[in-house]
């Protein structure tokens, strides 16, 4: 489905970046994974298997980084046609707890850091005459969900909503898709450390808590990271051809839209 297209993903260490970049890769896409880890890089791009994968050290929100980034895909791979905009951090916190200093941390890499590899992938997309696929991974904490980890990190993944529309309308005339997923309760490494974090406060055990937040899901389930993938695949493949400027909640019901 996705032959010959070359498919770069950020935050492909590890989570919901690892599971997208290795199903992409399974449907033929030539995967490049960008990674502040390298060693997760190289890993999720030796187990794409029978794929000629790239891994590739970045830091995302650093633009001179970014731009490394994507030069080394178009000098290896020869171009790019599709981009994953993974890479996040955050950190539980109450409003009233957290500092400058999370603030700076969560938006320069959720916020700048999209918009900036949205933007140079862009770029080469437009350069290309072929079009393209861009997939934003955002949340439904940008959509006001009171679970989310912080009120940083939600405002932080609004920006992201708010970008995915206004580049979609301006980037619509290239041929080049601009979407959104809004991941739920999603079971990863990172949101094991917040449920952590979240249990010990409130004097709980993980798996209570865990159990308390999937009844609140009309589904009944959490997010396995393949779940989004399934999504990222969707959006980037030839049946996706006419969807844009669309944010999508992968929630279970959580958060209708």
């Amino acid at each position: 489905m996705l032959d010959g297209k070359v498919a770069l993903v950020t935050g492909a260490g590890a989570g919901i970046g690892r599971a997208i970049a290795l199903a992409l890769a399974k449907e033929g896409a030539t995967l490049a994974a960008a990674d502040i880890d390298l060693a997760a890089a190289q890993k999720t791009a030796a187990d794409a298997a029978g794929n000629k994968g790239l891994a590739i050290e970045a830091d995302c929100g650093d633009v001179a980084s970014i731009d490394a980034m994507i030069a080394r895909v178009v000098k290896e791979l020869g171009h790019i046609d599709i981009i994953v905009n993974n890479a996040g951090v955050t950190r539980y916190a109450y409003i009233m707890d957290l500092t400058e200093a999370d603030w700076d941390r969560i938006h320069r890499v959720n916020a700048k850091g999209v918009f900036f590899c949205l933007q140079r992938a862009a770029k080469e997309m437009i350069a290309q005459k072929s079009g393209g696929r861009i997939i934003n991974i955002a949340s439904i904490s940008g959509r006001g969900y009171a679970g989310a980890s912080n009120a940083a990190y939600a405002a932080s993944k609004g920006a992201v909503i708010a970008l995915t529309k206004m580049a979609a309308q301006q980037l619509g005339r290239y041929d080049i898709n601009v979407n959104a997923i809004c991941p739920g309760v999603t079971r990863t490494e990172l949101g094991q450390r917040n449920a952590a974090t979240r249990a010990a406060q409130r004097g709980v055990s993980i798996e209570e808590l865990q159990q308390e937040q999937e009844r609140g899901i009309p589904i009944g389930r959490a997010n396995t990271p393949d779940d989004i993938a399934a999504m990222a695949v969707f959006l980037a493949s030839p049946g996706a051809r006419n969807i844009t400027a669309q944010c999508y909640n992968v929630d279970g019901g959580l958060v209708p839209n």
